[in-house]
């Protein structure tokens, strides 16, 4: 597969590859993707202790209480994510060759 450039009409420009697309090379795969998620997961958790520990010293309640929730629902997507995957997994091994 080779990178396409595609011409835009007057000043719009190139278009770049969309994110997640794996490049000639292996340059990004489905690996990376599901890293850089748990990444990012990581990071909600520790903004969330970190505006918890604010909180016990005086901080706002309100940071604190949107931080815990959007932590929680990354982890519920994360969770179904994952449910998604084994599932698609089970039905790959399913089928017959």
């Amino acid at each position: 597969m080779t990178d396409m450039l595609i011409r835009g009409i007057g000043s719009v420009g190139s278009v770049s590859p969309a994110v997640g697309v794996a490049k000639p090379g292996g340059a990004a795969g489905f690996d990376d993707l599901l890293k850089d998620a748990l990444g990012k997961i990581s990071q909600v958790q520790k903004d969330t202790e970190t505006a918890v520990k604010e909180l016990t010293s005086g901080g706002d309640v309100t940071s604190a209480i949107i931080a815990m929730e959007k932590a929680d629902m990354t982890f519920q997507t994360m969770v179904e994510v994952r449910n998604r995957l084994i599932d698609a997994y089970q039905e790959v091994m399913r089928m017959s060759i």
